[in-house]
């Protein structure tokens, strides 16, 4: 399976001078937050898979306009080809805005969502647009981390946990990926691809055989 990750930065190569067939490889895409709605809207139709979103802090427009054939899944858990997925959007409060939360508001939009990890037995992916405390993040106020989403790694040990928010072109410092006890953080800036190698297969296996459902009939409320 080969997962599409976009953060920040809409990359020319999947727009601008976009090539037909160019995303056919993949199985599904996930944004991971302030990327501009006609993109988003472009790709789901050029794609055979669904685009997956959260909201970046900077993404107040989709409000009004959101990307049009895509799924946010920004405060909820879905499950797509066996992969439980859960989004949770925005930063850390550095000034007034919407998309913004203070660490404990980022633990009770997880609190909020335990009854349903519990009952799927956690959670695959992450897809968050700030990256957690330590893991990816910066210096700087408006780009910290969230240490309640390191504690959920510390819980729930996902296999992948995809970020954006901490653009690649700070600097050279900025790193691509990163391993915390067995989880792989992934800056997801502009694009980046990940496979589901062989050491994933056992997460595939488990999920056809618990989860043989499609997408859109496991989307709800909570």
């Amino acid at each position: 399976m080969k997962i599409l990750a976009l953060s920040d930065a809409e990359c020319p190569a999947l727009w601008d001078y976009y090539v037909p067939g160019r995303l056919k490889e993949y199985d599904l895409i996930l944004s991971c937050g302030d990327l501009n709605a006609q993109y988003l809207s472009f790709l789901v139709t050029m794609a055979r898979c669904p685009v997956l979103y959260v909201h970046g802090n900077h993404d107040s427009g989709y409000s009004q306009h959101p990307p049009e054939g895509c799924d946010c899944i920004d405060g909820h858990i879905v499950t797509y080809n066996g992969l439980r997925i859960l989004g949770l959007g925005g930063c850390r409060k550095y000034h007034p805005g919407p998309h913004q939360y203070t660490d404990q508001q980022m633990r009770d939009r997880i609190n909020a969502l335990r009854w349903k990890l519990r009952r799927l037995g956690g959670v695959d992916i992450v897809v968050t647009h700030a990256a957690p405390e330590g893991l990816g993040d910066s210096d700087d106020p408006a780009h910290w981390g969230f240490p309640a989403l390191r504690e959920l790694l510390d819980t729930y040990h996902p296999a992948y946990l995809v970020h954006g928010h901490v653009h690649m072109s700070y600097g050279h410092q900025v790193a691509r990926e990163l391993t915390y006890n067995g989880t792989q953080v992934i800056n997801a800036y502009e694009r980046h691809v990940i496979t589901l190698a062989d050491r994933d297969c056992k997460l595939q296996q488990r999920g056809q055989i618990i989860y043989k459902t499609r997408f859109r009939s496991t989307w709800g409320g909570d």
